[in-house]
């Protein structure tokens, strides 16, 4: 019978990983409304640096420094699930501008750790004017007072100290991908996975819920719920190697190693 206690990233990590992989991320600003924020980065210096739609008029809306602020990040499941949010995670703090003689630099430093497409979108001082459909961000900083994240299990706060000290998981970025391949090319794999599960836990439909160095996640939807249960690996890995030797031991498939020819 496997454990169903084993170990598992820390919460700092959990939402280090949900930054990275967040579908969907909201800034909600005192007496507004919230807006879409497609750029939400952890800085080094404990901020998260986020973007704002910028308004015909050139500014971004009513937020001025100071404002209290509520950014609530969505990390949902890769595969479709009956409640296909895994996580949130809320970061309240207070907004303030970006010098604009920092912003450009500000930018250079997010793509070199997180590029994405929305960095080309922030207003810089040598920004070429916009077309008129196009979506312009300003950007800003979200100087923390508190996070938590709160999923299946409850809810729980983390410093922001734990936090800079935290890793992403080093598979968050390709979990989707992996759980996609593994659930649609290899359906065998996965029903080996599952056989390891206690059989009272097994009642309903059973699908892969997540993926990272310490083990797979299920998720058994049935009559009476949702339930998670994780299947640990026998010791945590960090590249693909371990993790294909992790997920034939769980197997207990033989050739953890590969078939290897006879001397």
């Amino acid at each position: 019978m496997l454990p169903l206690t084993s170990a598992a990233p820390t919460t700092a990590e959990r939402i280090r990983s949900a930054c990275l992989r967040a579908g969907g991320a909201l800034l909600a600003v005192e007496n507004e409304d919230p807006v879409a924020a497609p750029v939400h980065h952890l800085l080094g210096d404990g901020t998260f640096a986020v973007t704002v739609p910028v308004e015909r008029g050139g500014d971004a809306g009513c937020l001025v420094a100071g404002s209290q602020a509520l950014l609530e990040l969505t990390d949902y499941a890769p595969l479709p699930l009956r409640e296909p949010v895994r996580s949130l995670v809320w970061v309240r703090g207070r907004l303030q501008q970006v010098p604009p003689t920092a912003v450009s630099e500000t930018l250079d430093l997010i793509a070199s750790e997180c590029p994405n497409p929305a960095l080309l979108q922030v207003d810089t001082p040598r920004s070429a004017p916009s077309g008129p459909r196009d979506t312009r961000y300003a950007l800003l900083r979200l100087e923390i007072d508190s996070i938590v994240v709160t999923d299946a299990t409850g809810a729980e706060p983390v410093s922001v100290a734990d936090l800079l000290a935290a890793r992403p998981d080093p598979f968050c970025e390709i979990e989707s991908s992996l759980l996609w391949h593994l659930d649609k090319a290899h359906g065998d794999v996965v029903a080996r996975l599952v056989s390891r599960l206690p059989a009272q836990l097994r009642r309903g439909q059973v699908r892969p819920l997540g993926l990272d160095r310490y083990g797979v996640r299920f998720r058994i939807e049935g009559d009476d719920g949702d339930h998670d249960i994780r299947l640990p690996f026998h010791k945590p890995v960090d590249d693909m190697t371990g993790l294909s030797q992790a997920i034939r031991v769980l197997m207990g498939c033989p050739f953890i190693n590969g078939l290897r020819a006879r001397p």
